[in-house]
């Protein structure tokens, strides 16, 4: 079998315009993007299952899975699960989003360091994302980036709560792992 050799874009414009599906455009290198385990899939469903009825009941924007890039300063992301609030949707849907997400879901991998995941919800900050989930399955938590100085670790008896991103949303930590 023939495998084709990956060409790598030089800018973020050559990457949002390639096909490439697997990875992440960060400091002008694509980053693969390691195949999620099941935990990590069944995360992600329920995060997206909670947020889409409230968001389409709501009519507060739109919700977007891992395939979605969106420009986030310098980098091309693609946050396990994303909202955009309705008034930032662009007009032409046949194209990568040119903005950061309103709320950026990142469901955290066994493969990934805690540090590159800090390091990642501070990029989204950033580039102007009010606020990130980092949800780690292992131990069950979620971390809240809101701010450099707003940060807060819920456990499974907190209350993980989208205000003022995704107004009025809020359900159990403990939910997204059931």
């Amino acid at each position: 079998m023939e495998t084709q050799a990956i060409e790598h874009p030089s800018t973020l414009a050559e990457f949002l315009e390639g096909d490439y599906e697997s990875y992440e455009f960060v400091e002008g290198k694509l980053i693969p993007m390691a195949a999620a385990k099941i935990i990590h899939g069944d995360v992600a469903a329920e995060i997206l299952g909670l947020l889409f009825h409230h968001v389409k009941e709501h009519q507060l924007g739109k919700l977007y899975t891992a395939e979605t890039v969106f420009t986030v300063g310098d980098r091309g992301r693609k946050p396990d699960v994303a909202f955009v609030a309705s008034e930032r949707i662009p007009d032409d849907l046949w194209q990568n989003f040119p903005i950061p997400p309103d709320l950026a879901i990142e469901v955290v991998s066994e493969t990934d360091a805690m540090k590159a995941v800090h390091e990642k919800a501070f990029e989204y900050l950033d580039a102007g994302t009010q606020l990130v989930w980092a949800i780690e399955p292992f131990s069950q938590t979620v971390i809240a980036y809101r701010s450099p100085t707003d940060i807060s670790l819920l456990t499974i008896d907190d209350i993980l709560a989208g205000d003022p991103v995704v107004k009025g949303f809020c359900c159990r930590v403990a939910k997204l792992f059931t």
